[in-house]
């Protein structure tokens, strides 16, 4: 596997999915400084969520099978995936929270 599809493809979308989700949930969250701040903690967990996705993805992609990958457990391997979303946070968090911080200008019944 080169290096753009093992590493940098990988971080650019955990960048775009960094931006996107935050965007995506102000739909479905009202305007308000309260409701920004849930919806930041909501999307920093759907980015936990989706980091462990795309890690285990990348494992799958380079021929790990999920039996092998959950050989030691189903806790083990979602622990290992946790740790390498926590990391990989240092890619998507930055992009966040300029997502979340970015909402307030197109609130229209809500002032910042």
């Amino acid at each position: 596997m080169s290096v753009s599809a093992g590493l940098i493809l990988p971080a650019l979308l955990l960048m775009g999915l960094g931006w996107a989700v935050p965007r995506v949930l102000a739909r479905v969250f009202p305007e308000g400084v309260r409701p920004l701040f849930a919806l930041a903690f909501v999307a920093a967990l759907a980015m936990m969520l989706l980091s462990m996705a795309v890690w285990l993805g990348l494992y799958l992609v380079q021929g790990l099978s999920l039996a092998e990958f959950f050989a030691l457990g189903l806790g083990e391997g979602l622990w290992h995936l946790s740790r390498l979303a926590a990391a990989s946070a240092l890619i998507w968090a930055p992009v966040l929270v300029l997502s979340v911080a970015g909402l307030p200008k197109r609130w229209v019944e809500e002032t910042w």
